[in-house]
């Protein structure tokens, strides 16, 4: 089995199910870490479907900022799955945090886990070209974060139309 895995696709494309199936797969205890604030009622909806899609055999971690700190301190206790990091990359840069330091850090925490992570990833470059500075830079972000991440990753998935496309393996 990877020890890796970096799952992306647009919104909706059912990345976030392949990824739960991907996870399963391990045979471990299951890790869910969620990066998503409940800041208004319809990111409370959204994360409470996510819920009860994935059951109640995960144990979840609530972690918007330090992904290194919950995955040091989960590994050797099952596969995490990391939902999402584009939106872990969104809260960085909305708490004016530096995303690329942030980013290699992750890089290095994830070499060293010892116990499987399952990530999941949006693809937003694929669109129009954003009319504000600030999405242009976090569309930019995403794309090198997504590189960077994919690039240490031992298997790649893109998800599209619910179907998973086998980038790297």
């Amino acid at each position: 089995m990877h020890k890796r895995v970096l799952v992306t696709g647009g919104a909706k494309s059912g990345k976030s199910r392949y990824a739960e199936m991907t996870a399963r797969a391990f045979d471990l205890p299951l890790i869910y870490i969620a990066t998503a604030q409940p800041l208004d009622d319809e990111m409370q909806d959204r994360i409470r479907a996510h819920q009860e899609q994935r059951g109640p055999d995960w144990q979840t971690e609530q972690e918007p900022l330090d992904l290194g700190d919950v995955l040091r301190r989960t590994d050797g206790q099952g596969v995490r799955l990391v939902d999402c990091l584009t939106l872990w990359l969104s809260n960085l840069m909305m708490d004016g945090r530096d995303w690329n330091q942030e980013t290699d850090a992750l890089c290095r925490v994830l070499l060293d886990q010892q116990s499987p992570v399952v990530l999941v990833t949006n693809e937003v470059g694929g669109g129009i070209v954003p009319v504000s500075a600030l999405s242009r830079r976090y569309r930019d972000a995403s794309g090198v974060m997504n590189q960077r991440i994919a690039a240490l990753a031992d298997k790649v998935v893109l998800v599209s139309c619910g179907l998973p496309l086998t980038l790297k393996e």
